[in-house]
């Protein structure tokens, strides 16, 4: 007996607003699978993303639950379309660990990603050096003949900014993130002469929260949070530890990493006084 394919970022999120809906409009597993002429074990398997769902069930299932605006919809529609598709970098299902992804699933489906980083620079603004000698300091994790085929693959993930409709970034990092001379001096100024660079692309945002400011909300640690409509109110919010990544999705959690951004933004500097701060940190690894 084969195991079935693991669900998608994008199968699960779609279940997962599913069963959001449902218990919005008061529905139980029961109403849904009655509706559908199924069984209740079907409808939780389709709010897991364990199994897909046809578009006449969706379209019946949104009558249920009361969903009318043609935007919310379309939206679900096309989400259940796309739920078995699966990016370029699940050719290298073979080598990549599964959390990493559901990240690269995040990360291509998002309009909006806004990312905290108070150690390193984020991934999306990395140059190759850069990411080399990251990896490389993380033998514990990542085993040295995979990583060329690790860096090749987060130099094309920088394709989500420049593609037609490109995604919007807003990085949020703290000051010993910049200063920390990754891969040497050489590759540590190429690396803030990149984020110079980047910074100018009309959809990348680039803030620095200087030393100076003391304590932050963000010893929370680093995290990514990603926006999939018109608005940059997050769907989903990805962590990642030493050993394990996850994504969060319920509202109450949303929020307070919102919150959590939101104070980080306002404690930073203006983008134009961030890139004056990396332009003269760039100048003293010259001195």
């Amino acid at each position: 007996m084969t195991d079935e394919p693991r669900p998608t970022v994008r199968g699960r999120r779609l279940g997962s607003e599913l069963r959001r809906l449902r218990e919005s409009a008061n529905k139980t597993t029961e109403d849904a699978a009655s509706a559908l002429a199924c069984s209740r074990a079907k409808i939780s398997r389709i709010e897991t993303g364990a199994v897909g769902i046809r578009r006449l069930d969706l379209g019946v299932l949104m009558d249920l639950y009361g969903v009318t605006e043609p935007r919310d919809r379309n939206s679900l529609e096309a989400l259940a379309r796309d739920s078995k598709k699966r990016g370029w970098w699940h050719d290298h299902g073979d080598t990549i660990p599964p959390a990493y992804v559901d990240f690269l699933d995040l990360e291509a489906d998002a309009r909006y990603i806004r990312n905290w980083q108070p150690l390193v620079l984020p991934g999306l603004l990395q140059t190759e050096d850069y990411t080399r000698a990251l990896l490389q300091a993380n033998p514990a994790v990542v085993r040295p003949e995979r990583i060329d085929q690790l860096v090749k693959l987060r130099m094309e993930r920088k394709e989500v900014l420049t593609k037609p409709d490109p995604a919007r970034l807003c990085a949020i990092v703290w000051e010993p993130a910049l200063r920390c001379p990754v891969g040497g001096a050489d590759a540590h100024r190429a690396q803030l002469d990149y984020l110079v660079e980047a910074a100018q692309l009309p959809n990348v945002t680039l803030q620095v929260v200087p030393l100076d400011i003391g304590p932050t909300a963000g010893a929370c640690g680093a995290f990514v949070m990603y926006g999939f409509t018109g608005s940059p109110t997050s769907g989903a919010v990805f962590l990642e530890n030493l050993t394990s990544s996850h994504y969060l999705e319920r509202e109450a959690e949303l929020d307070g990493y919102g919150l959590v951004f939101e104070d980080l933004r306002s404690s930073a500097l203006n983008p134009a006084q961030s890139l004056d701060m990396i332009t003269a940190i760039a100048a003293e690894t010259a001195s």
